[in-house]
């Protein structure tokens, strides 16, 4: 049997069921190399050994797969539209008591507390609910702690960043009241049933490393999981290309709502 990289995408999807065939293939492959080698070890086939073995090593490997780059109101330009445009119009559209929001693929928690605080500003959070998604358990856990460093909160308005986050050692702690308002699972975009009846759903910078079938299909997938009147809030290194086809018209360059 020849253990090549075919042959390990197929025995990461038996461990996982994290589908590597709908990631950019010599992207992917260059970042898992390196860390086989980072390990010390030669050839796929030893390194599954290890993962198999090693739940330490299988949970590097997950994390580092699933490529966790994520920090609070990114791009602020992008929350400020959001602010004063799409948080009015779905209030306006569906009311301020059953508002349906879900982060996918929301990696430490920095998205779906970002979307908190911005509710925040135009209701109690007691009418707020977050559905947070990751395929990754491991940044799960970190988002349930909430802590976070300088950069990854440099972005959060001053008055929010004073009202909801507590300096410990180094680092920030995020409040519990904005913890409660937000409730994490784990999901594979790729895998799983979505969720359905949403209002909004926020999903940013992951599509990137996903080929154009794969985000083809996920989109629809987002269309079918919206309400009519429903807003995605996709990345700024994103877009959809056939946007129309799906369902969807174009708010903004990163909005898209459903028709």
């Amino acid at each position: 049997m020849a253990y090549d990289y075919e042959w390990f995408k197929k025995a990461v999807y038996d461990m996982t069921k994290i589908d590597l065939n709908a990631y950019k293939e010599k992207q992917m492959k260059r970042r898992i190399d390196t860390l086989i080698t980072k390990n010390g070890i030669k050839g796929y086939e030893n390194y599954v050994t290890l993962l198999k073995g090693d739940k330490e090593k299988f949970d590097e490997f997950v994390n580092y797969l699933t490529i966790n780059v994520s920090e609070f109101y990114r791009n602020p330009d992008q929350w400020e539209y959001m602010d004063k445009q799409v948080i009015p119009e779905l209030i306006k559209n569906f009311g301020k008591n059953r508002l349906k929001i879900w982060s996918a693929a929301c990696s430490t928690g920095d998205e779906p507390y970002s979307l908190v605080m911005a509710f925040s500003r135009h209701m109690p959070l007691s009418n707020i609910k977050i559905f947070a998604t990751d395929i990754d358990k491991q940044v799960i856990a970190k988002a349930k702690v909430g802590l976070y460093n300088d950069k990854s909160i440099a972005g959060v308005p001053d008055d929010l960043k004073k009202k909801y986050f507590t300096k410990v050692g180094p680092s920030y702690q995020i409040s519990d009241e904005i913890k409660r308002c937000v409730e994490f699972k784990e999901h594979n975009l790729l895998k799983d049933a979505y969720p359905k009846d949403y209002h909004l759903i926020v999903c940013r910078n992951v599509l990137i490393y996903f080929t154009e079938e794969a985000k083809a299909e996920i989109f629809k997938k987002f269309s079918d999981s919206l309400v009519k009147d429903g807003c995605l809030f996709i990345g700024s290194t994103e877009q959809i290309i056939t946007y129309r086809e799906i369902g969807f018209s174009r708010k903004n360059s990163f909005f898209y709502g459903k028709v």
